[in-house]
């Protein structure tokens, strides 16, 4: 076994374990911070692989904007982790059955899949030869994206315009025990709506 396979199943196992982490970790602060190390065990095993626009863009988009945004989201919201415990218990048995579906499709992937395919699959995962110097894997992962897999390329990007649509809708709610300011109403006030100058007589102090 070579140090570049060492360093594979290394950032592999890393990987899995941060991510059983994110989800068993009753703390939230903390489960944001798994979930950071497991990008970052994700975009070198994509380094290993020779696909470095992916993890540029791993570190860049997800490590430095994204968890940025959850870490902010989850300190500001102030959570309450006993309240969270209290479910926990009665949606167990729901986690546990969809655990057993995902891990029964795998069981029959795997029966009906033939010797010579999984050694391809396995043999996939190894880094790959040494490409020449003018080689752009963002190229040819732009060329495959948009040819081979356009139509659920296209899909996920109406799917993702359909939720932006949607949390925009929902901000916009109006809520009856929220109170809202008006700028413009804000803004066109005078000063005989706001103060009020009253004549009182003078009083004698004794």
């Amino acid at each position: 076994m070579t140090g570049v396979q060492i360093l594979f199943y290394a950032f592999a196992t890393m990987m899995v374990l941060s991510a059983l982490m994110v989800i068993t970790v009753r703390n939230p602060v903390r489960s944001a911070l798994f979930l950071v190390l497991t990008f970052v065990s994700c975009s070198a095993i994509w380094l290993i692989m020779q696909a470095e626009f992916l993890a540029i863009v791993l570190v860049l988009v997800y490590v430095g904007a994204v968890m940025v945004l959850f870490l902010f989201v989850v300190m500001m919201l102030d959570i309450n982790i006993a309240r969270l415990k209290e479910g926990f218990i009665s949606y167990l048995p729901v986690g546990i059955g969809i655990a057993g579906l995902f891990g029964g499709m795998l069981a029959y992937l795997l029966y009906h899949m033939d010797a010579s395919d999984v050694k391809t699959k396995m043999r996939s995962l190894y880094p790959p030869a040494s490409k020449p110097a003018d080689y752009s894997n963002t190229e040819e992962l732009g060329e495959v994206l948009y040819t081979v897999y356009v139509y659920p390329f296209e899909i996920a990007a109406v799917i993702l315009l359909v939720a932006i649509v949607a949390a925009i809708a929902l901000t916009f709610r109006r809520r009856s025990n929220t109170k809202y300011q008006n700028p413009d109403v804000q803004v066109a006030v005078k000063r005989d709506d706001r103060v009020r100058v009253v004549k009182m007589d003078s009083e004698d102090k004794k």
